[in-house]
């Protein structure tokens, strides 16, 4: 194992760990006693019906979502809802290549997809609190791409879906996009074939990591305004583009463990809710009986509005919400009020929909 505090709670804030015991995968393997990093928010109500389910994004983890989109009297609120934040299988916090030992350490980790991480997910929601319908799913990114898993997986478990920001089948942008992120990774002198000592032999791949994420998370009119400067950190504020580059992008993604990244970019890029029907996606998506609002961001370079509307209209009695925000994909940090009022906007129209 190796020791990276950018995964400690004193970083991520608290979370509780769950064993499944031996989780089989469904590209081949195991992990033994698979362990689910969960943050929990609000209480499950005695009829068991208001649970909020919510995966994490590449990299990410729940601190996002406890900072920026929960909270009382928002539509994400914990005095109504249980909301359980489940981080994904690999992200840093959850059974991961460098927290683990043994056959599945490091290089050894085994191919997980997004099924996988869903599979999961609903076994742990069933076991640990009894939960067998989920009043909404929603997530960003890579959670939307799990969002998508859960409502054609698991139709009649999921009332409501909120995809926000990702697409249920990966596009060859995103193929390409996410190979040179993990490039950027193996190239690594440091790299050591995935047997690295610490995140910090590999740390010019995770700058370069670090500067593709620059590119296209961030749109050309977040950098072409200067919308970096109004972002403030405790104590930081960010005068110069080298100085936000280097304080915040790299200053983020330079903390991370490589194995995990490359864990969730395969992930990321053999993403497809198509695989349950031998590759149809129109029939994989007309199996889903929630109710949802597919949220694109408008400025989103990985996920454009007019792939999330191509699929949208394969969604019976969907509807297309489309976000705006100037800091494109990365937008789903909230660096916007107006983005968050919007978002909360959506998701609590979509929360008091009957279904």
């Amino acid at each position: 194992m190796i020791q990276n505090d950018f995964y400690t709670p004193e970083a991520q804030g608290a979370y509780e760990l769950h064993g499944l015991g031996d989780f089989a995968l469904e590209e081949g393997g195991t992990i033994p006693d698979l362990q689910l990093a969960v943050a929990t928010f609000g209480t499950l109500n005695e009829a068991r019906d208001n649970a909020i389910c919510i995966p994490t994004w590449f990299s990410g983890t729940h601190a996002t979502w406890e900072q920026v989109y929960i909270g009382e009297g928002r539509a994400l609120d914990p005095s109504r809802y249980f909301i359980v934040v489940i981080n994904q299988i690999g992200n840093g916090l959850s059974t991961s290549p460098h927290n683990t030992d043994g056959d599945v350490a490091m290089s050894r980790f085994p191919k997980v997809t997004i099924g996988d991480d869903v599979r999961a997910q609903e076994q742990l929601l069933r076991e640990v609190w009894g939960i067998e319908r989920l009043a909404l799913v929603v997530g960003g990114s890579m959670g939307a791409q799990q969002t998508y898993e859960w409502a054609v997986r698991f139709p009649d478990k999921v009332q409501r879906a909120a995809p926000i920001a990702g697409t249920a089948q990966i596009t060859p942008h995103d193929v390409l996009f996410t190979q040179a992120l993990m490039d950027t990774l193996t190239s690594d002198p440091g790299w050591n074939d995935g047997e690295y000592a610490s995140h910090t032999d590999v740390a010019g791949g995770l700058r370069r990591h670090a500067g593709i994420w620059s590119l296209l998370g961030l749109s050309t009119e977040f950098w072409k305004t200067e919308f970096w400067r109004g972002i403030e950190l405790p104590d930081v504020t960010f005068t110069s583009l080298e100085q936000f580059q280097a304080g915040f992008m790299e200053g983020v993604f330079g903390a991370m463990d490589p194995n995990a990244l490359l864990t969730m970019g395969w992930k990321w890029q053999h993403g497809d809710v198509a695989r349950h029907t031998g590759g149809d996606l129109a029939a994989a998506l007309g199996r889903i009986t929630a109710k949802t609002f597919v949220m694109p961001i408008d400025e989103d370079m990985f996920f454009p509005p007019r792939d999330c509307a191509a699929e949208q209209a394969l969604v019976p009695g969907s509807e297309l919400r489309v976000l705006h925000s100037i800091a494109g994909h990365f937008g789903l940090f909230g660096f916007e009020p107006s983005y968050l009022a919007e978002l909360d906007a959506h998701l609590s129209e979509l929360l008091a929909t009957d279904v």
